[in-house]
């Protein structure tokens, strides 16, 4: 297996993390007879030889060494191997481009791809599972790989491995189209009585990928009751249980198999046929209901899941399904509660169906109202924060309850401000928690901030006193000392009132980094164009690029009393950052009434930035007529089904609200008022 280890020069190779000199080591550690050992060399090769996807050097002189380990039956786990060398055939280079490294990595594995061939009836059903993807992806010998796979099936008895081979044989059709009638064939018997449930779910999943003119006509119907005859198998113990019933070892490997689905198959089955299924959301959202209502709590707990993805992803009238998510949030199963109140807390006011749910759930388990973290300060618990998200009132006199505890969630006032005016009774407890807060300790950014956040929110003016203390008094040092100033100002400014103390800190403050929030809030106090325009003009004029957006909002808001700026504000539609030319040109239109310059800056950062566009949305609101130009951008986003912020590489916790005010501002662009 190792014959030539020794004459390649490790030493001048290299892996994420350097010298590849260790890794004949780990190449023989993945051959031991010791179970744990195997474990850290195959940690060891994703963490550093094929960290992350990338392929090193090191990566590609591995490839024969697997190969051969993979052939040799004495060598145990060899499935998991197999899995690498897929993976590697699909890496990437660190110092080329995507292509240019997948090509030589996929080259040097598809040169021992007649491994595979053997390894398809290997005793092993771990090595038959996970070798059907790597015939598929390696061996160039189209009609030969379908004929093995088509050969396999028939005499294929164990449930994992024909999940895999159907699995492969939608892959096999995107690959090769010029030979994909005889692979849906198979795929459509698949779908087919007497095979077994799963099996049949995973054929619809891959001709819904591959061929979905082939699904038929009741689709959700068929899936429902599939799903259901799965589930009752897997509750009569027809079905093996997932992982084995062996303990994973604690390596990264072992720990994220830890982290899987208790029903790692039914959450791929399902979650593969919801990607297919894509744009059909009618489809998914028939779908997630028959998940939802499923009696078996996996199949439920799979479905909340996949929701998330769903309502992350497009636009529609969730409230059924977000309501079958509430009635979750009354089970004994941990593992359901906390996946329905994590999906519940991502959907802000969408949540308001789930609402009663959550009330109750915060009524009785005072025990979740917090979260303590064994290291760190503690956090709102994730029903209440939900319940607080959605807008609904019931949470604010339990948020108060914790306003008057010793110790308070440091995130507390992050989400108050979604409770709205329902949430000022907590005004008082919130200015003397801010009162308390110290003023130089390093934990003074996280718990002021927030606090202030929520009385900016409220607007409430009796909070000064505290607001100023915290402006006079953070000394030079402490951490993020100007955001929490700035943070504070911004407080002032939303108070607009010149109460005693006021005016004398802003105007002390323009000759600071806060110089533009400052000169914002010295403009609500005093209403003075000419006492901050000097400073906004600077401010304009400045190297720093997060002044210069501060001071453009702020500028837009003088109009045309700041005529001055617009030359600051036309260079910085210019400007290469998407937020500074978008905030210049709001700007430069509320000053100067000027659309020439401003539209075509505002339909580009709208079309190449889609983050902005609620930016972009709310000044052409302001704008009325004069920019019915760029109404056909408005338009063509009301009626796109996708989220303008869903993306393929993750995604953000406020997406979901982000987008939903997006399409409120919208509307109100082309029918105001409604």
């Amino acid at each position: 297996m190792f014959t030539g280890i020794d004459e390649v020069d490790w030493a001048s190779l290299r892996h994420a993390y350097g010298s590849a000199e260790d890794v004949p080591g780990l190449l023989r550690g993945l051959a031991s007879t010791d179970p744990v050992e195997r474990a850290g060399a195959l940690d060891g090769m994703y963490g550093a030889v094929h960290h992350q996807g990338t392929v090193y050097d090191s990566t590609l002189a591995c490839v024969p060494f697997l190969l051969a380990l993979v052939a040799c039956e004495e060598v145990a786990e060899r499935g998991g191997l197999v899995e690498l060398l897929v993976s590697i055939g699909q890496g990437h280079r660190p110092e080329e481009g995507a292509a240019d490294g997948r090509g030589s990595a996929d080259a040097a594995v598809r040169a021992g791809a007649e491994v595979f061939v053997a390894l398809l009836g290997d005793r092993d059903s771990d090595v038959r599972r996970a070798t059907a993807e790597a015939l598929v992806r390696f061996l160039d010998q189209p009609a030969r790989v379908l004929g093995l796979l088509r050969q396999r099936i028939t005499v294929e008895r164990d449930d994992q491995v024909l999940l895999a081979l159907t699995e492969s044989l939608g892959l096999f059709v995107r690959r090769h189209p010029a030979h994909a009638a005889e692979a849906l064939d198979i795929l459509l018997t698949l779908g087919t009585p007497p095979y077994d449930p799963g099996l049949r779910l995973a054929a619809l999943g891959q001709l819904a990928g591959c061929a979905p003119e082939l699904l038929p006509a009741d689709l959700v119907p068929t899936v429902v009751e599939l799903l259901g005859e799965r589930s009752e198998r897997r509750r009569s113990g027809c079905s093996a249980p997932d992982g084995g019933g062996h303990l994973d070892p604690d390596t990264l490997a072992g720990r994220l198999r830890r982290l899987r689905p208790s029903d790692e198959e039914g959450a791929y089955l399902l979650r593969t046929l919801h990607t297919a299924l894509g744009a059909r959301v009618a489809d998914r959202i028939a779908l997630l209901e028959g998940q939802l209502s499923s009696p078996d709590p996996a199949d439920r707990c799979n479905g909340v899941w996949m929701a998330a993805g769903l309502f992350r992803g497009w636009r529609a009238d969730y409230s059924v399904p977000v309501a079958l998510i509430g009635e979750q949030l009354g089970t004994d199963i941990d593992r359901l509660r906390d996946a329905s109140v994590s999906v519940l807390g991502d959907l802000f006011p969408l949540a308001a169906p789930a609402a009663d749910h959550l009330h109750a759930l915060v009524t009785a388990r005072p025990d979740l109202w917090v979260h303590r973290w064994e290291r760190g300060t503690p956090t709102l618990g994730g029903p209440l924060k939900a319940l607080a998200r959605s807008g609904d009132s019931r949470a604010t006199p339990v948020l108060a309850q914790i306003l008057a505890r010793p110790v308070v969630p440091d995130d507390l006032g992050r989400v108050i401000v979604h409770l709205g005016r329902s949430a000022a009774p907590l005004a008082p407890a919130l200015r003397q928690r801010l009162g308390q807060v110290p003023l130089d300790s390093p934990e003074t950014y996280d718990r002021a901030v927030p606090l202030l956040s929520a009385l900016t929110a409220l607007a409430d003016r009796e909070a000064v006193p505290e607001v100023l203390r915290l402006v006079r008094g953070i000394p030079d040092g402490v951490r993020s000392r100007h955001r929490i100033v700035e943070s504070a100002v911004r407080a002032l400014d939303a108070f607009g009132t010149g109460a005693d103390g006021v005016v004398p800190v802003l105007r002390g403050l323009l000759e600071s980094e806060c110089a533009g929030v400052a000169a914002g809030a010295l403009w609500s106090v005093e209403g003075d164009a000419g006492a901050v325009l000097p400073v906004l003009t600077r401010e304009l004029a400045g190297a720093d690029a997060h002044r210069r957006r501060v001071a453009a909002e702020v500028v837009a808001r003088l109009g045309s009393s700041a005529r001055a700026a617009a030359p600051g504000l036309s260079r910085m539609v210019e400007a290469e950052c998407e937020w500074e030319r978008t905030a210049g040109a709001c700007a430069l239109w509320r000053v100067t009434g000027e659309v020439e310059t401003v539209l075509p800056v505002l339909r580009s950062v709208w079309t190449e930035h889609p983050w902005v566009r609620g930016t972009v949305a709310a000044c052409l609101v302001d704008m009325g007529a004069a920019g019915a130009r760029l109404h056909d951008l408005v338009e063509k986003e009301l009626g796109v089904r996708r989220r303008h912020l869903a993306r393929s590489g993750g995604h953000g916790s406020h997406d979901v609200l982000e987008d939903e005010r997006l399409l409120r501002v919208c509307r109100e662009v082309v029918a105001p008022g409604r």
